[in-house]
């Protein structure tokens, strides 16, 4: 009940995608296999998550830096979208914490799901002290919170193991919000979540038109034969 209008809306997107959607639209993870621990993939060695950034590179051709940078475009986009959506469709921000995530690969790149979560709500929800449900008094500081807590552990092994720069890599958790919530209303709604929020996403997205354009750059443009993403800093 809780989630009802996000795993509609979800399920929706993955009908349009012919079932390619990087989150189980219900969020919680299915019995099948293949599901890895994310907090796994941020331990020393870090061999499973090299072995996603490998993957990556043979599937572009790109260097190691840069399949970093396209992993996490992929990785942190699905994993935000929940929290977008959420907030978007009815201030329930679902909350994925790193112990409590899964990962696969798919063919989204990645799929993403939990084997347990929370849902964020605001005290005036009629569904506010319901199972599953914490209250707090600022949505876009729980998600900021979020994002330290089950994103930045890879942002910071991605940009230690390849060199790729955090900036970069949270550019693209910036559009993961925006872009979702585009399809919601206006830009404005989703640059106010993203000041709300504050570092490390405020300030990397500005306006261009009806939508916006990234500070940064995700570095796809960087691959052989490869045209600026619409969003792109490089114009």
């Amino acid at each position: 009940m809780l989630l009802d209008a996000l795993s509609d809306h979800l399920a929706g997107l993955a009908a349009e995608r012919d079932g390619v959607l990087g989150v189980l639209p219900g969020l919680v993870a299915d019995d099948s296999p293949g599901w890895i621990p994310a907090a796994a993939l941020v331990r020393e060695p870090y061999e499973g998550l090299l072995a996603l950034v490998d993957e990556t590179a043979g599937r572009w051709s790109a260097p190691r830096h840069v399949a970093a940078a396209l992993l996490w475009k992929t990785f942190g986009y699905w994993h935000t979208m929940p929290m977008a959506l959420g907030w978007g469709l009815g201030r329930r921000v679902p909350l994925m914490r790193l112990e409590d995530t899964l990962v696969r690969s798919s063919a989204a790149g990645v799929t993403v799901a939990a084997s347990r979560l929370t849902v964020a709500v605001l005290p005036g929800d009629p569904l506010a002290g319901t199972e599953g449900a914490v209250v707090v008094p600022d949505l876009a500081a729980v998600i900021g919170e979020a994002l330290m807590e089950s994103q930045y552990p890879f942002v910071r092994a991605l940009s230690t193991l390849t060199k790729v720069g955090e900036r970069t890599l949270w550019g693209s958790t910036a559009e993961a919000f925006a872009h979702p919530l585009l399809t919601l209303g206006s830009y404005a709604e989703a640059a106010r979540l993203l000041d709300e929020i504050g570092p490390p996403v405020a300030g990397l997205l500005v306006p261009d038109g009806d939508g916006y354009r990234r500070r940064t750059c995700c570095l796809w443009v960087t691959l052989p034969d490869a045209a600026p993403c619409s969003t792109c800093c490089v114009r």
